[in-house]
Order: C-alpha cells, then structure tokens, then sequence
C-alpha cells in the first residue's frame, strides 16, 4: 500500500513529537530524582537559617548573608557572580518588647507580642493607657477623636477562616496591620495593638510591616498573639477601664549601601536571553526566615546546582537573583527592574519562589495568553510531579516590578495552608521545613525552567 506523503508528513510529525515528549519526559524525571536524592539544598538552607538566622534589610545579618551567598555562588563555579548595589533602610528592633496588661479586676499579666517592622519606638518609659477595641477602620471613625484620642487601639479583626487560600485569609486581616497607626494616628491615639494576620492559632505575635503618612503623627505598633488578642478582649468585656503598658526601644538608623546578588549560568545559544529566577534574601529578624524565604533562595541555587552537576547546557542564560528587602520597601527589586530597563535586557521569563517551601502544586502565570497557553501545554509533563495548576495569577512581590516591561511572570504555587503558622514570627525556624517537599520545588522550578530554555514562551 503506497502512503500518501501528506500521511508520510502527519507520521513524521507525530514520531516527532512523541520522540520529543518522551526525551522530556526523560530529562524532567532525571531533575526530579536528582533533587529528592540530594541534601544539598537543605543543608544550604541550615547554613543560613542557623548560622545567620534573621536578616532584615542594612542588618549585619544581612550583610552576612550577602557575603556567604556570593561565596556559595563563586564556589559553584558559575559563569558570572556579582553584586548589585541600593541603598536600604536600617530599622532596628531593640529590646525585647513588653506590653502588659494592668486591671484591678482581672489582675496584671502580659502579653506576647513584638514590634511591628519599621515601628517608631515608645521611648524608654514605655506609654501607659487605656485600650478601645475595634474590629474595622469604619468602626474606628465612627468613634471618632472624642473616643481614641490619647488611648491605644486595639485592632482585632481576625483572619477568615472560611478562605480556603490562607493567602486571602491573610489579606482579610493584614491591613489593620499596614495601616492600623495611620489611621488610629488621626484620631490622636497614642499607640496601637494588633492582632497577627495569621490562621494559627497559638502564642507566636507575628511582625511585618507597619506604614505612616508624613502628614500623621507615628505612633508605635505591636502586634501580639492569637491567643493573647482573645485574652485582652476577653478582659476588656469584663473591665473596659483596664489599662495596657507598651515598651519598645525599636528606631531607625541612617539608610545603608546593601546588594542584590546575582549568579549566572551562560546560554550557549541565546547568552543574551535570559530566564530569571528569583527568592528575596532577606527576612523578619524575630525567626530564621526559613519558609520566609530562605527556602526560595535555597530552591534557586538548588536549580542552577541541578544544571551543572547534570551538565546541562541550556540555551539562554540562567539567571539566579537574590533580591534585597522584600520585605520593607524592595529597594532590591526596584533597582533591578531599573537596570534591566536600562541596558535593555532581555528577559523571556521571570520566576519567583516566595510562598514557602511546602508542597508545590502549580505555577500562577502573569504573561499573555500565548505565554500561558505554552506553559500550560507542558501540563503532561508536569502532572505526574503533582504539578496541576498553570493559571492565570499573580507571580510574586520582587519580580513584579519587572511588569511593565511586559515580562512573563511566573510564581511557584504550593500548599499554603501552613505556610502562616510560621510567616513573620519566630516559629518560622529550619525545623519547621520539610526537606522532601523544599525539594519538590526545587525540581519544579527546574523542570520549568528547563521547558522554557528548549521551546521558549512564544
């Protein structure tokens, strides 16, 4: 039977594709059995959460962990590594915090809390008032000066727990937090209480951080625990005249030089062409910022150990970014975007690791539709690795600033649902990451970045 050569082509095509599929299939399972049979990661992200722990932005903590990350990279033997000045704020924490309660009914006793970041400081007598409980900023107006000038606010709305993404349970509460001295500041109060924007619930305050308009006066924030916020309120229904002390000693310091730091695997083919991937280096300074994201920088160097020690040669440049002060005012990001925009790099996808080092299910995708069609034709080769998820979304906080330069945006998705037991508290430890699952990510990331390197976004 002679085969027309149109069915010769269509056959030709359809070996082809198979073959290309099953190399890929291939080459994404070598990725994965590379990255759960390694300790290499985990012990990197050990180093840094033991060895430095916490490293706010212009802390000597962060210069360390600048210094111990351009050294890890340099070992490495990567094609490039190098440092990306900004300038960062230093805000510093002080003394270890104090707020107590004083009732002559419910008695005296105190409550776990923390300075939220940036907070101005009470001075060292600390201030002393009574407490008026709100559950919104509409509340809070209604009652107006008359009633929370010179007194603390109490902020006390819970996170929602109906959310089955903690994410949005976070954002339902978390502006009290941002906001909550700006908008009491008004109304003349002195100070604010917060309660942390977590769906734990346990003693663990959670810090994060705090805003101020220069046309209001900064008052000092803290944040205190679930369980204490439950307890103050619950004293205050049984004594509304109780009163609350505050000390903290937190200021801020003349801003300081800090750095971006950069490794780079070269393309062979498109060296020009780059796909970044990106995880914020420093943290909240009451834990070890392990999940926070000491497992993102660990996932990205991790890739780039995978590309070399499996001698993969990728075609565009692999660019690995350790971006300073996500968490303040990402002076690092900014500069980066700045800098790009400048030189006119080229970027063909931006990937960020920030959601913790739980369980990945999924990439969220902030690109155009011919970009998330791509990603999202790699679903087979991705669903065996519990990879399901290739939507539309947002991508993460550093890579963001990179948007307007019309920049795929990719974010690493995984199980949230942990993920704010430990956010910004100091139970955000090393112990509390599960090296198998910090690893799944790892090999995800990989593997995507893999996809993009062989067939591109277009």
């Amino acid at each position: 039977m002679r085969i027309k050569p149109l069915l010769i082509i269509s056959f030709l095509m359809f070996s082809l594709n198979s073959y290309s599929q099953n190399f890929d299939s291939l080459n994404i399972r070598t990725i994965y059995s590379e990255a759960l049979t390694s300790r290499i990661s985990y012990d990197n992200l050990n180093y840094l959460c033991k060895n430095i722990g916490g490293r706010i932005c212009g802390s000597p903590q962060s210069e360390k962990a600048i210094n111990w990350l351009y050294n890890l990279l340099t070992e490495m033997k990567l094609d490039s590594v190098y440092l990306q000045e900004c300038m960062v704020r230093q805000w510093v924490r002080g003394d270890k915090e104090i707020a107590s309660v004083i009732s002559g009914i419910v008695g005296n006793f105190d409550l776990n809390c923390c300075a939220l970041g940036t907070s101005v400081g009470t001075g060292s007598e600390g201030i002393l008032s009574n407490v008026i409980e709100v559950m919104s900023f509409d509340e809070l107006k209604k009652l107006g000066r008359e009633d929370i000038e010179g007194k603390i606010v109490f902020f006390n709305r819970p996170a929602d727990q109906r959310f089955i993404n903690t994410g949005s349970a976070y954002g339902s509460a978390v502006d009290q937090r941002v906001r909550g001295a700006i908008e009491a500041g008004r109304l003349g109060a002195i100070g604010v209480i917060v309660r942390s924007a977590t769906v734990a619930y346990d003693l663990h305050p959670h810090t994060g951080i705090v805003r101020y308009e220069d046309s209001t006066k900064k008052i000092p924030a803290i944040g205190i625990s679930t369980k204490d916020a439950d307890l103050l309120s619950s004293s205050l229904k049984v004594d509304p005249a109780l009163k609350v002390y505050i000390r903290t000693t937190c200021h801020e310091n003349p801003e300081v030089k800090s750095y971006n730091v950069i490794g780079e695997i070269k393309g062979s083919k498109y060296p020009d062409e780059i796909i970044l991937i990106g995880a914020h280096t420093d943290s909240w300074e009451i834990g070890e910022g392990a999940h926070d994201d000491g497992t993102g920088i660990a996932q990205c160097i991790e890739v780039l150990r995978i590309f070399k020690d499996l001698d993969v040669k990728p075609r565009h440049t692999i660019r690995f970014v350790a971006f300073m002060d996500e968490e303040i005012n990402q002076r690092g990001a900014k500069k980066y975007a700045e800098i790009v925009k400048a030189k006119n790099e080229k970027h063909i996808a931006a990937i960020e690791s920030d959601g913790g080092g739980f369980t990945p299910f999924g990439f969220s995708i902030d690109a155009n539709d011919t970009a998330r069609a791509k990603i999202q034709s790699w679903h087979p080769l991705l669903l065996p690795y519990g990879i399901y998820y290739l939507e539309k979304g947002g991508s993460g906080v550093d890579v963001w600033y990179l948007k307007d330069q019309k920049i795929p945006l990719i974010g690493l998705d995984v199980d949230s649902q942990r993920y704010f037991d430990f956010h910004h508290s100091s139970n955000d430890v090393f112990e509390n990451v599960n090296r198998r699952e910090m690893q799944l990510g790892s090999a995800s990331i990989a593997s995507l970045v893999y996809l993009i390197d062989e067939y591109g976004l277009k």
